[in-house]
């Protein structure tokens, strides 16, 4: 009988396995006649961060890196992608785009094992359909999006599942398989310290309330501090295999509390607990400004204040990433309370529960975590529901098929929301191919160790692409680093040019004294301090912006080392109000200083007097002016961008009011409106991109292309 049950076990893992990425190629089969999201002969990557991963990887395989280049050639994703594209006769790019869809797709096969385990198989099915295909958990590993959360919930559910049998088998085989789980999981994803210590903390509380008098759970929690202790993973798989062999001894029995007291000890003295507080620190106890007292007393506008997956969220979208639809969501609360009403090490799910509840305040990431749980509640209230449907008939054989229908259909009722999503959720690839063509064209002209500036979005592409460094990333991205960056963006040419000098020969000296101070174990290494507070003082100045106002004026830069290119996107015209707030501020007090007008609209109206630009806005043609509300603002200058037959950039420019205040540029090209302030009228971005007016002092143009263009710096 328990044979014929795996049996069924394996087949419904595998249908449900091949359900998860049938259901993934869908994006496939919408895009295959997109040649612009093609490269290479394949689909690219649809997540900015894989390209992160990737550059690991692609160094890897080539056998060399850059030096200080942030290369993660020593992560597990690199590593295992490298593995990988030994072993799978692919290209690169094609393991990298289908990657996700197979390994996250995996989740299928702990939610079946411990479905199995409760002896609920039907139950087991269903929640794996949900949780493979859930809103969040799909957005996170549907096909392209090559990172981490390929298997960051299946590593936790896959701990679930030993902690599960652990508790209700007491077997002593469970205690290493969790203990290598944990290791494993680490490896892979550094930041599961919280959940870990979460799983630690309920078992505790699990052993208090329901085995007192076991010394099994016990052990149990000894294995995972052990696991869990910040020490090199060969470190913690020796100690973790000797006190497996320790626990085999049935004399030692005794002893079970004095390991466990030194477990404690060892997990503390490495640090096992930093790491938890200062995930709590990021997405929880969030500041609005980043302070370093560095030097100076510098303030910087935090990034966590504008990436949309830290922020607050709705119920509604929360409920939603979860299960699909609110009222699933509902029943999932519900049928998880009476599963763990049936099987108490069901609580074990409460530290999924509890990260993925974080989201109401934390950040929508965080809803991933909540999807294998939420499907196995809803899952369960289904069956509890059908099963009482055969009561209330006295046909047996009636009673058995509107059950099976009620199954069939509330099934496909769950799973449907999911579906539609999925349907609808049509992300484009980071890059199109024009954009990738023109770095590859790039990276034939340029160095390793020269630098791109651009906005943090781009980082990780940039150096996949065209293999060079960047300043700011997507894992480099906090606000002392990111101010220098907006900064050169958002002010004058001459500013822009002297400080992009400077911040890049600063984050190079810095690399090569970190590097100095990590070998000098006897000596007290030397504080780093942020670029722009050791700039200020080197220079003279005990108030930074005293120094930012002095790139203006000649300064005596440092030795050039290497070439710095700036990327301009059009991508960027959409968010760089955003990227504008990280410099919008005194940073010896953090007050905002400046409020720039930036208004863009491809929506608007051409009348015969009034050019209607949407939100109360029109331009007046016969003054020149700009009507916004009840105001009437006189514009400055009137411009009009575009390409001729021949692909020439032109611009016809037109002075309007001496001393206006705003001014307006059509950029027919992209069929868009952009109002802006005299200041940013003057920015590198503005100037650069939108209008191709380089300062001949600063840059050069390399390559000018209507979706990006790049500068050469001069200085």
């Amino acid at each position: 009988m328990d044979l014929r049950h795996k049996s069924y076990v394996a087949l419904y893992c595998l249908i449900a396995f091949a359900f998860s990425i049938a259901i993934r190629l869908i994006w496939v089969y919408q895009f295959s006649n997109f040649e612009s999201f093609h490269y290479a002969d394949t689909f690219m990557i649809n997540t900015n961060d894989g390209y992160y991963w990737a550059e690991g990887a692609r160094d890897l395989l080539a056998g060399t890196h850059q030096k200080f280049d942030g290369s993660p050639i020593d992560q597990a994703p690199a590593q295992l992608t490298f593995l990988l594209a030994k072993i799978v006769p692919v290209s690169f790019e094609t393991l990298i785009f289908y990657m996700p869809a197979v390994l996250g797709s995996l989740i299928v096969f702990p939610m079946m094992l411990i479905a199995y385990n409760l002896g609920m198989i039907e139950v087991g099915f269903l929640a794996s359909l949900l949780a493979s295909i859930a809103v969040s958990y799909y957005n996170r590993t549907m096909i392209g999006y090559y990172d981490t959360d390929m298997l960051n919930i299946v590593f936790p559910t896959l701990l679930l599942w030993s902690l599960i049998l652990a508790l209700r088998t007491k077997e002593d085989k469970y205690l290493l398989i969790t203990a290598v789980e944990i290791i494993a999981y680490r490896w892979w994803y550094p930041q599961s310290y919280s959940l870990e210590f979460a799983y630690l903390g309920l078992i505790l509380v699990y052993a208090l309330v329901f085995e007192r008098k076991e010394s099994f759970p016990i052990k149990l929690i000894a294995m995972m501090l052990f696991a869990m202790m910040g020490l090199p993973i060969f470190a913690r798989l020796i100690g973790v295999s000797v006190l497996y062999a320790l626990f085999k001894q049935k004399k030692l029995a005794s002893y079970v509390w004095y390991i466990l007291a030194i477990g404690s000890i060892l997990f503390f003295a490495t640090g096992g607990f930093s790491p938890i507080w200062a995930q709590l620190k990021s997405y929880v106890f969030k500041d609005a400004i980043d302070v370093s007292q560095q030097g100076l007393e510098l303030h910087f506008f935090s990034v966590n204040q504008t990436i949309r997956e830290a922020g607050d969220i709705p119920f509604s979208v929360f409920a939603e990433r979860i299960s699909g639809h609110t009222i699933t969501f509902a029943a999932s609360i519900v049928g998880y309370a009476l599963l763990v009403r049936r099987y108490k090490a069901m609580l074990l799910g409460l530290p999924l529960m509890g990260l993925g509840f974080l989201a109401l305040w934390g950040g929508l990431r965080f809803t991933i975590y909540a999807v294998p749980v939420c499907a196995l509640g809803v899952a369960y209230l289904l069956f509890i529901l059908s099963s009482s449907i055969t009561g209330f008939f006295v046909n047996e054989t009636l009673g058995r098929i509107l059950k099976s229908g009620f199954v069939v259909t509330a099934s496909l009722a769950v799973l449907y929301p999911n579906v539609a999503h999925i349907i609808e959720y049509r992300v484009p690839t980071v890059l199109n191919k024009t954009e990738v063509e023109q770095l590859a064209s790039l990276r034939n002209n340029v160095g390793r160790e020269d630098y791109i500036v651009t906005w943090w979005d781009y980082g990780y592409p940039l150096r996949y692409y065209a293999d060079t460094k960047t300043l700011i990333d997507g894992g480099k991205h906090g606000g002392d680093v990111n101010f220098p960056v907006s900064f050169m963006l958002t002010n004058t040419q001459e500013s822009a040019a002297r400080l992009a000098r400077l911040e890049v020969e600063y984050t190079e000296k810095a690399f090569v004294t970190a590097e100095e101070n990590e070998t000098k174990t006897k000596e007290q290494p030397k504080k780093i301090i942020n670029n722009t507070a050791q700039m200020s003082l080197d220079y003279g100045f005990n108030n930074a912006n005293d120094f930012l106002d002095a790139l203006q004026t000649p300064l005596n830069l440092p030795q050039k080392t290497r070439e710095i290119y700036f990327y301009l996107p059009f991508r960027m015209l959409s968010i760089f109000p955003t990227v504008a707030q990280f410099s919008n501020l005194d940073i010896m007090s953090g007050k905002t200083v400046r409020h720039p007008f930036f208004y863009e609209t491809s929506r608007f109206q051409d009348g015969v007097k009034l050019l209607q630009l949407g939100n109360g806005i029109a331009l007046d043609k016969e003054k020149g002016a700009l009507k916004i509300g009840s105001n009437e603002v006189g514009v400055r200058t009137f411009i009009q961008t575009g390409y001729d037959e021949r692909g020439t950039f032109v611009k016809q420019q037109q002075s309007l009011h001496p001393n206006g205040e705003l001014n307006v540029i059509y950029m027919q090209t992209y069929n868009t409106f952009l109002i802006v302030d005299n200041a940013m009228f003057e920015s590198t971005y503005i100037q650069l991109f939108v209008l191709e007016n380089a300062d001949g002092r600063f840059f050069e143009p390399i390559s000018l292309e209507p979706y990006a263009k790049i500068y050469r710096l001069k200085i």
